[in-house]
């Protein structure tokens, strides 16, 4: 449910209510609450594990990520910038979208590549189990803009404040994180490993934490994986309790009638266009 924050004056109830059998669902209850109560408790423990997970995983990260480290990835992205991206004869920056490419589901980590490979055929394959990928993308990002392309920031699942992959459509050009079972279908264009560019003697040091941390946060994101396959059977399970209680009929009839009213108030100004100057 969503509450209106004025309502009667911008937002109204639509009360779908009316569409349940009450008296059927009555007889459900019991099942129906203990549904509710298994599947949220799924959801809780997935998020859980999730949160564990991310944190291992920054702790990863900021043990490989050095000054030296993040120089040497800042020198890399300038040497693909000049050679793969010319500078556009506009004074424009180019607009950045956000747009999730890849998500934890109830099927496993998921990475949907090939939306990517549809707008983009030359490939940068990044190979990067820690995490990395951001330090190189953050600059890569800032000169494709300040060329006047526009992109496609696409952030990492568990971490929306760091980026995983960039698109820049108009080069047909992309940048695609690979790595924890996770593989960009095809030959790539080319291939960087962010992992070996960290320092060898923080590799050496750390190489035992490392590959501790990795069994961990893989063990905690099948855990949360499992967890949601549980919430998705009882959401099945409460979609069967529910589903032939429901007057679908009635449902879309008043989505009709919203649609109707949206529109009402929509054609006046698609009547009277306002005036240019």
């Amino acid at each position: 449910m969503v509450e209106p924050k004025y309502p009667g004056a911008v937002e109204r109830y639509v009360n779908m209510g009316d569409c349940y059998d009450k008296q059927a669902l009555w007889l459900l209850r019991q099942e129906i609450m203990d549904c509710m109560v298994g599947y949220k408790g799924c959801y809780q423990r997935a998020y859980r594990c999730l949160g564990a997970a991310a944190e291992i995983i920054e702790d990863q990260r900021a043990t490989l990520l050095t000054d030296a480290l993040s120089q040497k990835l800042a020198k890399r992205a300038q040497g693909i910038l000049s050679r793969e991206i010319p500078r556009r004869r506009t004074r424009q920056p180019g607009r950045v979208k956000q747009r999730f490419l890849g998500a934890v589901t109830h099927q496993g980590v998921l990475c949907l590549y090939d939306t990517a490979l549809a707008q983009c055929g030359r490939v940068y394959e990044l190979t990067d189990s820690c995490d990395l990928a951001h330090e190189l993308l953050i600059h890569l990002l800032a000169g494709a803009t300040a060329s006047g392309y526009d992109t496609v920031v696409c952030p990492t699942p568990m971490a929306p404040d760091r980026m995983a992959h960039l698109l820049i459509p108009q080069l047909g050009l992309a940048f695609l994180s690979a790595g924890c079972g996770l593989n960009v279908p095809g030959r790539p264009y080319r291939r960087l490993r962010l992992d070996a560019a960290a320092d060898g003697d923080v590799l050496r040091r750390s190489r035992p934490r490392l590959r501790f941390a990795r069994k961990v946060s893989a063990a905690l994101v099948e855990e949360a994986v499992d967890s949601l396959a549980q919430a998705k059977a009882m959401h099945d399970e409460l979609e069967a309790l529910y589903n032939p209680h429901v007057d679908f009929d009635l449902a879309g009839q008043i989505a009709q009638a919203v649609w109707n009213e949206i529109q009402s108030f929509r054609q006046p100004q698609e009547e009277n266009p306002p005036s240019e100057l």
